[in-house]
């Protein structure tokens, strides 16, 4: 069970932060003053959450204090600017407070997985590690080429554009893609372009003078000149303004900001990487999207198979999502009893890795000791419609089926039953269709016509 060290002097916020994280399974120590923070062993918890301004000073002043434990911030909206520059003097993270409780306990989840998985990546020479250095998992060919594309395109700065379903993993892409660059010793700061209301988007992203609007009271500077000589992760880009758009694309093409309000342009050095599960190109075409700032985004793009696409990943990754839980909650090992296995394989998984990852969680809480966890503890939907159509081997066996001649010879390899089914079907079907009924990916699907000599027709 994690150990975390809560700091906030408001006695309201203290008990909450206490409860919610307690009802997650926490272990909770909570402390009213930085002089209090002090007197306790930093470096045994597993994360320190404390509020900016704390009665003897900030709470920036636990990071230099915590050694290799990470610190969250907390800090209220009015003061961003100042979490950010908690962020370059090493915390793990910022939240601001009004916070919701679902995003303060999916960043505390976040931090800690990380932490985990790469304990001491400050120490070691990333370029000697096995990637991805953030505990993405994935085996099929997908992953296989996506591992390969961010392992070249890490080192440079080139624009990358992350495109994937919500759930996929687009922000440890992401962040695999900063530890493995030379920016690794600078700040990486994610903005979810959604999260922040369409009036405000602009003065955060670029900074504000004071007087620049009503209620702009003092100089801001924004998350991009925060970034300065970092990463700066902008999620789901789609739902940028198209006014602030066109401050980015300048971003971009000239390397420099100007405030809302302000005459004069800043030089800025920022390695931008986006990301987002809409179909910016279509958007473009629309006018809901800047088609410059789309070809300026796409310098390289990287794309996360939804994990409905990725065959034997998905029970990969639901072992290793279970062993991880039993470790966190001190239980004893666990397994999935056979069904549950099968469930997992079939089932479509619409809310991703996230989805899994919440569903194996509750399996595990939900679970008697010494039980196999069956698929009814997942608590998915197990109805016909939601598994995925026709596994690649039922489409393939159901192809050979259709042909008296290739039934009479026997059992056939799997790689018969492709040919036949590709052969059978490609003149009514297009790629996509063919690889969504095989189970498989548009990019195995050319593999394996490759090694097979089955060359696709010209239509």
């Amino acid at each position: 069970m994690s150990h975390i060290l809560v700091v906030e002097d408001e006695t309201i916020i203290r008990q909450a932060l206490r409860r919610l994280l307690q009802r997650h399974d926490y272990e909770v120590t909570d402390v009213d003053s930085l002089d209090a923070a002090r007197q306790q062993p930093l470096e045994q918890f597993d994360l320190i959450i404390s509020d900016l301004r704390l009665p003897g000073g900030n709470g920036t002043e636990l990071i230099s204090l915590a050694g290799r434990t990470p610190v969250l911030i907390m800090t209220s909206y009015a003061s961003l600017r100042s979490a950010v520059d908690s962020m370059k003097l090493g915390a793990v993270d910022y939240i601001a407070k009004p916070f919701d409780h679902d995003e303060l306990v999916e960043a505390v989840r976040r931090i800690l997985a990380d932490s985990q998985a790469v304990p001491n990546v400050a120490d070691e020479d990333v370029g000697e590690q096995d990637y991805p250095v953030s505990g993405i998992i994935g085996s099929c060919d997908a992953m296989q080429l996506l591992f390969r594309k961010i392992s070249k395109v890490a080192p440079t700065d080139a624009t990358v554009l992350i495109q994937g379903e919500s759930g996929t993993g687009k922000e440890l892409v992401a962040r695999a893609l900063h530890a493995q660059s030379q920016r690794r010793s600078a700040t990486m700061i994610s903005v979810n372009c959604a999260a922040i209301p369409e009036t405000l988007i602009e003065s955060e992203l670029f900074g504000h003078e004071k007087g620049a609007f009503t209620g702009a009271t003092a100089l801001r500077q924004g998350l991009v000149e925060a970034a300065d000589g970092g990463t700066l992760f902008l999620d789901e880009i789609g739902e940028l303004p198209l006014e602030a758009q066109a401050r980015l694309l300048r971003v971009l093409q000239e390397g420099e900001i100007r405030r809302v309000g302000s005459v004069q342009s800043r030089k800025v050095d920022v390695r931008l990487i986006a990301a987002t599960h809409r179909n910016l190109r279509e958007l473009a075409q629309k006018g809901e999207f800047r088609e410059d700032l789309y070809y300026r985004l796409n310098v390289v793009e990287l794309h996360l198979p939804a994990l409905r696409d990725r065959g034997d990943d998905v029970v990969e990754l639901a072992q290793s999502l279970l062993q991880r839980r039993c470790e966190k909650m001190q239980l004893p090992a666990m397994r999935f009893a056979r069904e549950a296995l099968e469930t997992i394989r079939r089932y479509r998984w619409p809310g991703n890795v996230r989805e899994l990852e919440n569903a194996v969680e509750r399996a595990v809480i939900l679970a008697d000791d010494g039980q196999d966890i069956s698929a009814d503890l997942l608590g998915i939907d197990l109805s016909p419609d939601s598994y995925v159509t026709s596994t690649l081997k039922e489409n393939l066996e159901q192809g050979a089926q259709s042909s008296p001649v290739e039934s009479e010879q026997g059992d056939l390899s799997l790689d018969d039953y492709f040919v036949h089914f590709v052969l059978e079907n490609e003149a009514r079907m297009t790629e996509t269709e063919l690889a969504r009924k095989l189970g498989i990916s548009r990019k195995s699907l050319w593999e394996r016509r490759q090694r097979l000599g089955i060359p696709r027709k010209k239509k």
